[in-house]
Parts: C-alpha cells; structure tokens; sequence
C-alpha cells in the first residue's frame, strides 16, 4: 500500500513501557483504543481470537470489522462462538472510512446501552489506495474524540509484514496504546487527535491531465436540483449502474445544498472518471468548524429540521469521501466505484 502521511526506517516495536492488563485498564466509562502490530496470521490470531473470547467471558458484545480473509480465519477459530459476535467485512462497511465511525463504531456501541463493549476495527490494509489512506488515518486519530467516554474497546490490527513503515508509525501516532507480541505500552509517540486529523488536510491532487473533466457553476437559480441533474446526465454516460447513480446523486445534492444555504454564493462543480471511479467534486466558499461533521451519527433534531444528517448520508452512499479546507473556502470530493469490485 503506498502511503504519504510520516516517516520511518524500519520496523516500529511496542515492547517497552509496558502497561497493565486491558481489565485493569479500562475504568468504567473509559474508551480504549489500542492498536495492535501482528507479523504473520499466527501473531494476528494469538491476539484477536483471545480479545473476542476474553469480551463473551466478561458478558461484552462483541463485533469484529476486519477484512473478509481474516474474518474468516477469526470466524473458523471462534467454532461456535462466533454465532455471538457480530461479524462485518471492514471491505464492505468500510470501503469510505469516513463512514466507519457512524455505521459501524458508534451503531454498535448505541446498540448496547449501559454495556462495556468490545470491537475489532481494522481500517487500514495492505490493498488500501494512496486516496483512501489519509481519510483512514484521519478515522484513526478522530476516534479518540468521538468516542471519548464511551464503554467501548478497540483493537485495530497493523500488518506489519504488508504495510508501509509509514503506516505503523502511523498508527503510533493515533493509538495511546499499543501491543505487540503479548506486551502492551503507552504510545510515546501518541498525537492530539485534532492536531493530527488537521496536519492531513492537505490539498487534494488535480485530476488526472487526460481526463475529461466538466464543469459548472450553480447559484440559487440553478438550485441543487440542478446539480442533481447535472451528475445524473455524466453517470449515466460514464456507465454508472441505477443504484450508484443514485447514490452520487443524492451525495451532491446534500453537498450542493449545503453551498447554497450555508454560502448564499455560488458553487462549482466538478465530474469526471480516474482509477475506476467516477468523481464528483464541490468547491465554494464555505467551511466546516467541526472535524467529525459527517463522521459521527447527526444529533437528535426537533420536528423536520435535519440539520447534520447531510455529510452523514453522503459519507453513507459514497466509496470515498475526501475533502480540503483552505482559507478562501472547501473542496468535497466524492468518489463512486464505477464496477461492483
């Protein structure tokens, strides 16, 4: 997996400053996020078969978000308990890891009210695109803030043998914890999570020269109804399947909508197709305050006012969501897979 975010030599171990055991740990209230660096199946079985089976023991509910090979091979050594835990290909759930936090994390965790519970969430692997790794990393460091007292465990699994050195120092970086081998420490290299999450905001790479980018501006004449049209007509001549186009429809419509309520100016939007996806882009004036607007569940709303439901539903629909935040207003890129791989 090629990846831009950190430096390193060589391979990161956690084997010093060892801390107590996970129980001990964990306070009543206390969120728990530990990554976890395995080389080989063996050393990644040794480590998450035992946190699934120690979670039944103690009465937690447990989910396992991994990708699909190692849920099965979790799957096959759980036996007949793994008819107790909830079992999600990350590949599916987490193709955006942008959605991961409201679709998986926090819906499992609200699911179980006044529980402690226990999950597996492995967002980064080896297959994972250079596009899709700062948002995972982004997911990483921001989890420690959206789920900051929550009863909740962690364990994000780093292959170290297929990842880049980069993404385990990464991942040093976004865990207060780490283990490796049966030992657990406190990360020295952990970083504000906010700081972190920023420092990724970068600008994002043009498209590709040979594509055939299209362009328009929208106002409060052209409305996002407009735009909806607009990303329909390039969908369907891209090859976009019915549910897809649907989907990138609705996506820059909320986004589109926001422009026009929240800038009162126009906006610009963007279309065209790169490594198999066809991309949606909205520039325009505006902002977002909050690192976690469309990360996490929207808030309870009173009557027919939706408001931060918005990002939520375009983090939702789309495969990859990518946005940049300057000075002088924001870019969001949307992403949609144009096959069904």
């Amino acid at each position: 997996m090629p990846v831009t975010q950190g430096t390193s030599t060589g391979k990161t171990h956690v084997n010093d400053r060892q801390i107590g055991s996970r129980t001990n740990d964990a306070d009543p209230g206390a969120f728990v996020h530990e990554g976890l660096f395995y080389a080989g199946i063996t050393d990644y079985l040794a480590a998450t078969v035992p946190f699934v089976l120690d979670g039944l023991a103690t009465g937690e509910p447990v989910a396992v978000a991994v990708p699909g090979p190692n849920l099965e091979r979790i799957a096959a050594c759980l036996g007949d308990a793994a008819a107790e835990v909830r079992m999600i290909d990350m590949t599916v759930a987490g193709r955006n890891p942008g959605a991961i936090m409201a679709t998986v994390l926090t819906r499992f965790i609200d699911e179980h009210p006044g529980r402690r519970v226990r999950i597996i969430d492995e967002p980064i692997w080896a297959e994972r695109s250079a596009n899709e790794y700062p948002a995972c990393v982004q997911h990483e460091a921001l989890v420690n803030v959206a789920l900051a007292g929550r009863e909740a465990t962690l364990l994000c699994p780093y292959d170290t043998r297929h990842l880049e050195p980069t993404a385990l120092l990464d991942a040093t970086r976004t865990h207060p914890v780490l283990v490796e081998g049966g030992h657990r420490c406190a990360s020295p290299s952990f970083h504000d999570p906010l700081r972190l999450a920023a420092a990724l905001d970068v600008p994002l790479r043009p498209p590709p020269e040979t594509a055939d980018v299209e362009m328009m501006v929208f106002d409060a004449n052209i409305g996002a109804r407009g735009v909806r049209r607009f990303v329909h007509e390039h969908a369907l001549r891209a090859g976009l399947d019915p549910e897809r186009t649907a989907n990138l429809r609705a996506a820059a419509h909320e986004v589109a909508l926001n422009t026009l309520v929240h800038t009162g100016r126009p906006g610009i939007l963007s279309v065209w197709v790169e490594d198999g996806h066809l991309v949606c882009e909205v520039q325009d004036s505006g902002s977002i305050t909050d690192p976690l607007a469309g990360l996490r569940p929207p808030e309870p709303f009173d009557g027919d006012d939706p408001r931060g439901s918005g990002l939520c539903l375009v983090h939702g629909v789309c495969d990859l969501v990518r946005t940049h935040l300057t000075g002088h207003g924001m870019t969001i890129r949307m992403y949609v897979r144009l096959g069904r791989t």
